[in-house]
């Protein structure tokens, strides 16, 4: 995996406070002693440079940055859709709707990464 920088000199956390993942990743951070700014991921999504960092952090595979066991997903059949869609189209439906979004979504101090995988945020966040 690679990380790229973004203007962000501190790490934000993009959840949705009824998942339990991101409630677990926010705990795990704070267990670390990792000082973070959390989002709430459907009202205020990421933004483009941070979709574009994720992206590339993601080797350029659109659908990791959806939740793609989101009703949303499923009832915009984007499964069948993302694939042709357009870098700028797919950020607009993540920006339109916070849900679509994989999360958590923690970005900054050159970190990319979405999803809670322990082994994941240990190697880049120790």
């Amino acid at each position: 995996m690679t990380c790229h920088f973004i203007t962000t000199t501190m790490l934000e956390i993009y959840t949705y406070k009824k998942c339990s993942t991101c409630r677990n990743a926010t705990k795990w951070l704070a267990a670390k002693g990792i000082t973070f700014e959390e989002h709430p991921i459907r009202e205020t999504p990421p933004n483009s440079e941070a979709l574009r960092t994720m992206l590339s952090a993601r080797d350029g595979e659109m659908r990791r940055l959806f939740n793609t066991s989101s009703k949303d997903y499923r009832d915009a059949q984007l499964k069948d859709k993302l694939d042709t869609m357009t870098e700028k189209d797919a950020f607009t439906l993540l920006q339109i709707n916070g849900n679509l979004v994989k999360r958590p979504f923690l970005i900054g101090n050159g970190i990319a990464v979405n999803g809670f995988r322990i082994e994941e945020w240990e190697r880049l966040l120790g």
